[in-house]
């Protein structure tokens, strides 16, 4: 693993759940001796992307990442442009809506807008989604470049729940018929008693920069709820598009079956 790796290896264990974390756990969750690990440490350290609280000497990310962010939402300001369509959508249907970017052959949550009742689906910020056993990912394989979705099917899929799609012609399906009506649909492909819709967001170039999805616990869930979940989310992505772009944009392909 390069040394480049090693470093985002490192920052990628900080999570909403873990802010903070320790040499020794850094080093054991890395799969790195200790002083590869601190040695690393102090480099994203003098860049301010992470840091030590003085009281517990636990590191936490630093506020370079804070500034490099910044920078990037000027460019391409999604999330100030999506959070408002965002909670519309959550108090429409009164389900957890969330927002993923994709990057690097990757979906990565960015926004969560969470429903108020309290049987409700628990999605984190900064949560990766499998391409294959979600309605995000499946709605983002139905609309991306041909080689994308090849090269993610190409690959073993691993089963998260009984329920998910492990095989490749079976997920081909289920992308075929998401580019068909224009959102997707999984039902516990990721986690069990929660059903999900989605639909892309695109870019200027037609291609997918992102999704939205609805998830809803299973019981809530059936195929006219469905219906009327994919339809408010194709409204709301295309909503989120044309305020990026400043225009409305058409897929630029669609898996075909």
């Amino acid at each position: 693993m390069s040394t480049v790796r090693k470093a985002v290896s490192l920052l990628e264990l900080f999570t909403l759940e873990e802010p903070e974390i320790g040499l020794s756990d850094l080093s054991r969750k890395a799969g790195l001796d200790k002083a590869t690990a601190r040695r690393l440490l102090m480099a994203l350290a003098e860049h301010r992307l992470v840091e030590q609280e003085p009281v517990s000497r636990r590191y936490r990310l630093g506020a370079g990442l804070t500034r490099l962010a910044r920078i990037r939402d000027a460019q391409l300001p999604l999330l100030p442009v999506a959070i408002p369509i965002l909670r519309e959508l959550s108090q429409q249907t009164g389900e957890t809506v969330h927002i993923s970017e994709y990057s690097a052959g990757a979906l990565l949550t960015i926004h969560v807008e969470l429903s108020p009742k309290a049987n409700r689906v628990n999605v984190n910020v900064g949560q990766i989604l499998p391409l294959h056993g979600t309605a995000s990912g499946l709605a983002l394989l139905a609309f991306v470049r041909e080689e994308i979705r090849r090269d993610c099917l190409r690959t073993p899929l691993a089963a998260f729940t009984p329920h998910t799609m492990t095989d490749a012609k079976q997920v081909l399906q289920a992308v075929w018929l998401a580019a068909e009506r224009g959102y997707s649909r999984s039902g516990q492909g990721y986690e069990e008693g929660v059903h999900s819709v989605a639909a892309p967001i695109l870019g200027s170039d037609g291609y997918p920069i992102g999704t939205v999805a609805i998830a809803s616990p299973v019981s809530r869930a059936d195929d006219s709820v469905a219906a009327v979940q994919g339809a408010l989310v194709i409204e709301a992505t295309r909503r989120i598009t044309k305020q990026l772009i400043g225009e409305p944009v058409e897929p630029a392909e669609r898996a075909l079956g």
